[in-house]
């Protein structure tokens, strides 16, 4: 596990990389866009009080995070990051499937309170997994362009988990019988698929030759001094953070979109699936791009398209015509048609930003152990997930705010009527707000430069 990395980085150690981000998706997309309609629709918990049950475990993230890097920092000589994947592995899963296993409360404010003790307990074990899970990235090979291509396989997992933990959960609770014994069988299944390819990732990096560094000395305290002083690395954070936070708002609100907006959910599938088939077929796109014309262009280009479909987001509504009828689908509107047209370019620029985004990480902690041999790489990955997390769960609480400040109405057992002020906060959180931030990304973004080493 400490032996130095050189040549290009063997295939079946980047797709054992790359699995174990399909589970950590499904666990960072699938609470993040269904936990708020499993508590507002199915156990009447209020729209703002819903935010604040993903926010609370988040902050603490804050902590957490760099802690368990600084942890495995230490504790990598010994024994690498493997039993942190293992454990991070098993006790995330658990924490999925109890995250739905029931839906009778004594009260909402119970069901608010064990659903967030269930999510804290849960997000700390995935930072357990998540935090070495992104060092090990910076440490398989000191190629950049290596780095980045490790990221396309990431990416890839990352398209089958938004694939499987958005456009699968929702119709698989309907499909498992809905109601509490859907969402029951939702969370048992997709806690299995975590299970199962966080292990892959965990078993198949146990022999990978990882690249040695000296040992990190110092406290924790020390430590973050450093990524501190990293520039290029805190410009970054803050620019991931910032969009993360418009993206997440969004994320909220996708089941209430297709359910109250379009009035169609089974639409979400396809959606994803095209959106996913373009992301994933995108990968070698995008990695020839930057090799050309660099990560930082093509991170802006993926961005601003991004932003201008986004946008689009604002105008839709149910169909109200017949353009086409498509087999094993069935008959598609203008607005369904332009749904999946949507995906299919969220897909190819979505994938493309945030891989590059990842790889950037990676060089800004390679930047810092060509400068002083110690990378900290468990801290710095630390940092940026409890970044990533925070802005994940403040955006379902941006999410809240908004839909109960334009009056959303919560119910228990089944969702019901919305007024069209209601219905307007929700577009508006697909669409102008994660634009909005998106654009301040960007505006911060135009700082980052990272110095060249020899």
């Amino acid at each position: 596990m400490t032996a130095e990395s050189s040549g290009p980085v063997p295939t079946p150690i980047a797709m054992a990389y790359g699995a174990g981000q399909l589970g950590a998706q499904i666990f960072r997309d699938t609470p993040a866009v269904l936990l708020p309609l499993f508590m507002t629709t199915m156990l009447g918990v209020p729209a703002w009080q819903s935010g604040f049950v993903v926010l609370i475990p988040k902050l603490w993230l804050i902590i957490c995070d760099p802690m368990v890097g600084a942890w495995s920092d230490r504790l990598k000589p010994r024994f690498g990051r493997i039993p942190f994947l293992i454990a991070g592995a098993v006790f995330t899963s658990l924490a999925f499937f109890a995250l739905f296993a029931n839906a009778s409360y004594a009260s909402p404010m119970q069901a608010a309170v064990i659903l967030c003790i269930l999510f804290f307990l849960g997000s700390t074990a995935f930072s357990v997994f998540s935090v070495p899970y992104l060092a090990i990235a910076s440490e398989l090979s000191p190629d950049p362009h290596q780095r980045t291509r490790i990221m396309t396989f990431r990416m890839v997992f990352t398209t089958i988990g938004v694939l499987i933990g958005v456009g699968v959960a929702q119709p698989l609770i309907e499909a498992m019988g809905g109601g509490a014994v859907g969402w029951r069988g939702m969370g048992l299944v997709l806690g299995m698929v975590c299970l199962v390819s966080m292990l892959v990732t965990a078993l198949g990096l146990a022999r990978a030759s990882l690249i040695a560094s000296e040992p990190a000395q110092g406290s924790l305290l020390s430590h973050l001094a450093t990524v501190r002083n990293n520039r290029p690395f805190m410009i970054l954070l803050a620019t991931c953070f910032v969009q993360s936070v418009g993206q997440a708002s969004g994320y909220t609100v996708i089941g209430f979109i297709y359910f109250y907006v379009v009035q169609a959910v089974w639409i979400i599938f396809p959606f994803v699936l095209l959106m996913s088939i373009a992301g994933i077929a995108s990968q070698p796109v995008w990695l020839a791009l930057s090799r050309r014309y660099g990560k930082e262009r093509c991170y802006v280009a993926g961005s601003l398209i991004w932003a201008a479909v986004t946008a689009s987001w604002f105008f839709i509504g149910p169909a109200t015509d017949v353009l086409m009828t498509v087999p094993g689908i069935g008959a598609l509107g203008t607005q369904h048609v332009l749904i999946l047209v949507r995906g299919i370019i969220i897909g190819i620029v979505n994938s493309g930003f945030i891989m590059l985004s990842l790889s950037m990480v990676t060089d800004t902690i390679d930047y810092e152990r060509s400068q002083s041999g110690v990378a900290h790489e468990g801290v710095f990955a630390g940092v940026f997930t409890a970044a990533e997390k925070l802005a994940f769960a403040l955006g379902p609480l941006v999410g809240g705010v908004v839909m109960s400040a334009f009056g959303f109405v919560s119910s228990t057992g089944a969702p019901v009527t919305q007024t069209q002020t209601a219905i307007t906060g929700i577009v508006l959180l697909y669409s102008l707000i994660p634009v909005g931030t998106q654009l301040v990304s960007l505006a911060i973004f135009s700082r980052y430069r990272l110095p060249q080493t020899a």
